[in-house]
């Protein structure tokens, strides 16, 4: 009989990352079109951004478990149960050290203290409804006796789920396998396995552990743990003799790591995450096409628009194509200015915007909906990024951000600089331009009045 495992991606999870909030929400875009069982993140550090991002992943995750970290304050599981409120199927891991030194140095808690620290989180993770995973880091190095004990205790205190990690990546495949068939014959739960990479034995382990009885691997693209890409193949080219399958999809597995490798090598490159768009997707039109070519090329784009929308587009098209050849630039920038004009549901009052090379970018940005202020000051990687998460707090909902393009397009010191924004909801594409003196506000004013269109739209379907 075929034994399908798990497969949890942890990398979200990477220490150190640099991922901006859009990159965060297309990993995870990506993990859950690849069909992961469990997509990980990190323990809530910042109860905005961060709690925003999980509810915001939870509006398109459908079919894999959302994970988030917890265990290192009683606060920790608050946010964490906070963050998974709208969540389908949301797991609170508690992640504690089992061995002596860990516990020594990272929770300052000798054996007795921590075993009732493990009882006190699952408990209090369980209280919130989501299912509860207790993970014993460093549980190689832990004592025996200790280690049954700490399992036990917290599967009598509600963990649905028990993950071994070999932190430290002390011992090889063979006897990591022994050491998860033990524990997995005498605990009653589905086991998980994280194993380190550091000795490239990594993928060799979790294997083993598998046919030792093992339920579930956490993998990753990139970082010092299993492969994604190296288990998903192992399972399409040995899971037949060896009875192990996966619900991941073989077909899109190196395509899509190689798009999400792209993402972690740009982000570890410190490369800016919001990018000024050259490419012109192959779309070159001029002014004797007629409305069907044209339609084609604004549907290729991504574009889905209404008859009036459509003639609309069209005629300014052949206004534009009377004086210059048309891209996919310019068909975008044609879609944004006559498509599906609304009236505003949020308009801008003001912004602030604090930059420079000795400080964390941030944005205070005050939004008015019918006479009501209100007002968010947010940090990002950048100051449109940190513009653009204040207004997903704001309106409480952050929708996906398709493209992004700045350009100029006028000269001289006084040059009107262009913001073009994309937007997607409901598999639908929408595209503003905002033009402004100052960059930043034409690229508030685009996303916001992209905002506003996919608003009315929603209220008036």
């Amino acid at each position: 009989m075929m034994k399908q495992i798990m497969i949890a991606d942890t990398t979200l999870c990477r220490e150190n990352n640099a991922f901006s909030f859009k990159e965060k929400i297309e990993i995870a875009r990506q993990l859950e079109k690849l069909n992961v069982d469990v997509i990980e993140l990190p323990e809530i550090t910042n109860t905005r951004t961060d709690i925003l991002l999980v509810r915001t992943i939870s509006a398109f995750v459908k079919n894999a478990y959302l994970s988030v970290a917890a265990g290192s304050s009683e606060q920790s599981i608050a946010d964490a149960a906070e963050a998974l409120e709208n969540t389908n199927k949301g797991t609170i891991r508690i992640e504690l050290p089992v061995s002596p030194v860990c516990m020594e140095y990272q929770c300052h808690k000798k054996p007795a203290k921590m075993l009732e620290w493990i009882a006190a989180c699952v408990k209090k993770a369980k209280e919130s409804g989501n299912s509860v995973e207790f993970c014993a880091v460093d549980a190689t190095r832990a004592e025996t006796d200790f280690l049954y004990q700490s399992i036990k205790t917290a599967i009598e205190a509600g963990a649905d789920k028990i993950t071994i990690c070999d932190t430290a990546g002390s011992l090889l495949p063979d006897d990591f396998a022994a050491f998860v068939k033990a524990i997995a014959e005498n605990t009653g739960v589905p086991i998980g396995i994280k194993c380190s990479d550091k000795a490239g034995l990594a993928a060799a382990q979790a294997i083993l552990a598998v046919r030792a009885g093992a339920d579930c691997v956490k993998c990753a693209v990139g970082g010092d743990t299993v492969s994604l890409d190296t288990l998903g193949s192992i399972i399409k080219d040995y899971g037949n003799d060896y009875d192990i399958t996966a619900a991941i999809k073989n077909t899109e597995l190196h395509r899509t790591v190689g798009q999400i490798t792209w993402i972690t090598d740009n982000a570890k490159n410190e490369k800016s995450t919001v990018t000024v768009n050259e490419n012109d997707a192959g779309v070159t039109l001029d002014k004797n096409d007629d409305k069907p070519t044209v339609l084609n090329a604004v549907s290729a784009l991504g574009y889905d628009l209404s008859e009036e929308d459509a003639e609309k587009v069209y005629d300014e098209f052949l206004r534009v194509a009377k004086k210059k050849n048309v891209g996919s630039k310019e068909l975008d920038a044609i879609v944004a200015s006559a498509a599906l004009q609304v009236p505003a549901t949020y308009k801008l009052v003001s912004y602030i915007i604090n930059n420079g090379n000795v400080i964390t970018p941030s944005a205070h940005i005050v939004l008015d909906k019918s006479g009501e202020l209100t007002e968010s000051i947010e940090l990002g990687d950048g100051p449109i990024d940190a513009a653009f998460i204040a207004i997903d707090k704001i309106i409480g909902h952050h929708y996906e951000l398709d493209d992004f393009q700045i350009q100029a397009v006028t000269e001289g010191k006084e040059a009107m600089g262009s913001a073009l924004v994309k937007l997607r909801a409901g598999g639908k594409l929408y595209s503003v331009k905002g033009i402004s003196t100052d960059i930043i506000g034409a690229s508030i004013r685009a996303y916001l009045n992209a905002i506003n269109k996919i608003v009315y739209e929603e209220a008036n379907a």
